[in-house]
C-alpha cells in the first residue's frame, strides 16, 4: 500500500514530534508498504522517511522545483519526483497513495488535510484519512471541527473521515482496519 504522510519540514519543533514521525516510518517500513510525501530531508519529514527506508520502506519524494536547493531535497529517496509548484505536489500524493497519514505539522499540512477531507466528501478519494495527535497537538482543531458539525456547515456523518488518534501505532492500525463507508451526500437537504 502507498500510505502518504502529511506533516512538518521544521526542525524547530519539540523532538517528541520527530520521534512519533520516525515511529510511523518505521511502522510503514515493517509493514511493506511505501511511503509517499513532500520529499524533503528535514524536519518530520526525513525523520518518516529515514526510519521508512531504514525499515524496507520503498520512498517516494514529491517535491516543488523551487525547493530544489542545496540540503532540502531527500535525495536518498528511492524515486524523487519534482513539481512545477505546490499544488501540483498535493494533487501528485494524493494520486499516488492509498491512504493518508497527518502527523503535526503547520499550514501546509492544514491544507493537505483540509483537501483530502473534501475530496472524500464528493468520494473522489476512497481511501483512509487518520491524524496522529502527538501530545494533543491537533486537539483543538478536533474541537473546530466540532463546530462544523454543531452548526451544520458540515454533516456529523463527515466526523468519521478524519479521525485524531494518539499514536502512529494507532494510525497504522485505523488503515489495516479501513473499511470505507457509505457514501453520505454533502448536501443537506
Amino acid at each position: 500500500m502507498n500510505i502518504c504522510v502529511f506533516c512538518s519540514s521544521s526542525d524547530a519543533v519539540d523532538g517528541v514530534y520527530g520521534s512519533a514521525a520516525a515511529e510511523l516510518g518505521a511502522l510503514i517500513g515493517r509493514g511493506g508498504h511505501t511511503l509517499v510525501y513532500g520529499g524533503g530531508r528535514v524536519g518530520l519529514m526525513g525523520a518518516a522517511a529515514r526510519a521508512a527506508k531504514e525499515n524496507g520502506a520503498r520512498v517516494i519524494g514529491i517535491i516543488p522545483e523551487f525547493m530544489n536547493r542545496p540540503g532540502v531535497p531527500n535525495l536518498d529517496c528511492d524515486e524523487l519526483r519534482y513539481t512545477r509548484d505546490m499544488r501540483e505536489r498535493k494533487t501528485r500524493m494524493m494520486e499516488m497513495s492509498d491512504a493518508f497519514v497527518a502527523l503535526p505539522g503547520g499550514f501546509g499540512t492544514l491544507e493537505e488535510i483540509s483537501e483530502v477531507i473534501t475530496q472524500k466528501q464528493f468520494d473522489f478519494l476512497k481511501g483512509p484519512l487518520v491524524a496522529v495527535n502527538t501530545q494533543g497537538f491537533y486537539d483543538r482543531l478536533a474541537a473546530f471541527f466540532e463546530r462544523f458539525y454543531e452548526q451544520k456547515f458540515a454533516k456529523p456523518a463527515f466526523r468519521a473521515t478524519c479521525p485524531f488518534v494518539a499514536s502512529p501505532a494507532e494510525a497504522m492500525a485505523y488503515i489495516r482496519g479501513y473499511t470505507p463507508p457509505a457514501p453520505t451526500s454533502k448536501w443537506f437537504t
